[in-house]
């Protein structure tokens, strides 16, 4: 990565899922993502397989500017947050799992700014520690948050319910750029897990209307670090609010192509952070 090049676009690392495709390993990502990265964020985007402990996280890292933890169509697994077994039909992404966790805690060390994005928040709280609801739709009280699977694909993606933004933080900021901000905004829904427990260090930024928690930031990550459990990627460009998120990020990512952060970080290549925080392995 060369600075020049930085400064004009910043460099944003996705992770891919790890998938079976007739019966060939693939490592795959959806478009709506890199196209949020490279055309509401202005970055780059680069597409990061998943290849678990063999990733080199420390040099990668130094040579990104930020990053973005997609949705997918798999849960993390349990055993990650000493949750209960899954249910047998669950579909699981192990390489996945063992790629983005210390990923994301790696990330948050060096001050990597970080957009989590449904699976991703999902990843992020536990990451941090935190836990999941497997089925939010089989505990008593709570919405069902998926989205019917024989909708067309733009009824699926539709607003589904509001978020209730938590008053002074970082979204609410985020939403008073806009023409008619609002404490509430409406967001699409299209999953089952959820949080349950949040980890320490994060703090709430939107629920829904059943208490569930819809986003949180890190509280002292030295960059942005937010994620949320809607699908802001989809459709970009015709939603104020999702502009204004991916904008905020890119903002971040700028920044520290713009300070050299990453290109510095090229010549300690091979220097691991500080590891203390990075014990859920």
């Amino acid at each position: 990565m060369n600075a020049e090049g930085t400064a004009g676009r910043p460099l944003i690392g996705l992770p891919a899922c790890h998938q079976l495709i007739k019966d060939m390993d693939y490592h795959v990502i959806g478009d709506k993502y890199l196209r949020a990265a490279a055309i509401a964020a202005g970055g780059v985007p680069v597409v990061l397989p998943a290849l678990g402990a063999t990733t080199a996280a420390a040099d990668l890292l130094a040579r990104l500017d930020g990053m973005i933890i997609t949705g997918s169509p798999s849960n993390v697994e349990p055993h990650h947050y000493d949750g209960p077994d899954s249910a047998p039909e669950t579909r699981h992404d192990p390489a996945r799992d063992a790629t983005t966790l210390p990923l994301i805690r790696m990330a948050l060390d060096m001050g990597v700014p970080t957009l989590a994005i449904c699976r991703g928040f999902q990843e992020l709280n536990v990451a941090l520690g935190g836990s999941l609801h497997q089925r939010i739709e089989e505990i008593p009280g709570k919405l069902n948050h998926q989205a019917e699977p024989s909708l067309p694909l733009e009824q699926r993606y539709g607003p589904a319910h509001g978020v209730r933004l938590a008053p002074e933080g970082q979204l609410a900021r985020i939403a008073a750029g806009l023409a008619q901000p609002a404490g509430e905004m409406q967001v699409n829904s299209l999953h089952s897990q959820g949080v349950d427990r949040l980890a320490p260090g994060l703090a709430v930024e939107a629920t829904a209307p059943d208490g569930i928690i819809e986003a949180a930031r890190v509280v002292d990550a030295p960059a942005f670090a937010l994620g949320v459990q809607w699908h802001p990627e989809w459709q970009v460009d015709r939603n104020p609010f999702s502009q204004a998120i991916f904008g905020a990020f890119g903002a971040a990512a700028r920044g520290r192509a713009a300070s050299g952060a990453a290109s510095a970080g090229r010549t300690q290549i091979g220097k691991a952070p500080n590891s203390a925080n990075f014990a859920h392995g």
